[in-house]
Formats: C-alpha cells, sequence, structure tokens
C-alpha cells in the first residue's frame, strides 16, 4: 500500500504545480479592424479607427481583417446585417509586434478575415464578448465605400 500512495501523491503534486503555473486567459482587451483589400484599392489601411473607407472598394472580393486582442468567444460579424463567416488565426507576441503563432508561444489574441463575396461594400460590423471576468462586449465598426 505504501508503494503505491507515493507514485499516487507525486502526480497529483505535479499535477497541481502545472495548474498553479499555468497563465490564465486574457480577457478581451482591444478590437480594430485593420485592413480592407479589394481590387480597385489594393491594400488600405484603416486601423487608425476612422468610420469609413477613404478609398472606394467597388465590386466582388472585398476582404476584411480584423484583430482581437485577449479572448473572446463567438464573434458576431455583419455586412448591413447580413451574417459574415470568416476564418481566424492565433496570434502571439513575438519580439516588437504580433506574429501568427504556428504552433508555438502564448497565443494572445486573433487575426480574422473575412471574405465578403459578391458585396460591393457597406456597415461592416464585429463584436465579441470576453471568455472571461469582467466578460465585457468590445466592436469595431468601419463602413465600407
Amino acid at each position: 500500500m505504501k508503494c503505491t500512495i507515493k507514485p499516487v501523491f507525486v502526480c497529483f503534486t505535479l499535477l497541481i504545480s502545472a495548474a498553479l503555473n499555468a497563465a490564465p486567459a486574457m480577457p478581451l482587451s482591444r478590437v480594430e479592424i485593420l485592413k480592407v483589400v479589394s481590387v480597385s484599392c489594393a491594400v488600405e489601411d484603416v486601423s487608425d479607427g476612422r468610420e469609413q473607407t477613404k478609398c472606394d472598394h467597388q465590386g466582388p472580393g472585398i476582404k476584411v481583417y480584423v484583430l482581437e486582442r485577449g479572448y473572446g468567444g463567438q464573434p458576431n460579424v455583419s455586412l448591413d446585417g447580413q451574417e459574415v463567416d470568416g476564418v481566424r488565426t492565433p496570434v502571439c507576441n513575438q519580439g516588437e509586434g504580433l506574429v501568427t503563432c504556428n504552433g508555438a508561444g502564448t497565443t494572445v489574441g486573433y487575426l480574422y478575415s473575412f471574405d465578403l463575396g459578391n458585396k460591393d461594400g457597406g456597415w461592416f460590423e464585429f463584436s465579441n464578448t470576453s471568455l472571461t471576468s469582467p466578460h465585457n462586449r468590445l466592436g469595431a465598426r468601419l463602413y465600407i465605400k
């Protein structure tokens, strides 16, 4: 009996130690629309917080990139009230900036890309709720011309 308790105790102690050293998930702290890409205007940086694109991104194939810092749940994303699907990629803090994690590093947020398909533009809106306390809701919106 003495031989069985000791290995179980060591295993339990290691699990507790690992749990205490794990970093808690970061709350959602920032959401920003970074870029709008189209055939008619190429790449437009909109990360300065403006409410409307300067360029006229007419026609199909508009893509929008959104950065979310922290951990949010399932985002609500729409263009003129119609739901838009996208793809998210985890980003890690490395050196002086954020990079795609590629299986290494600690995830500090997500980069989303949305293909607006055949839509010509309109009000693009992104919002999400933090998975951790204080469970705040953050959002960003941009009128795409």
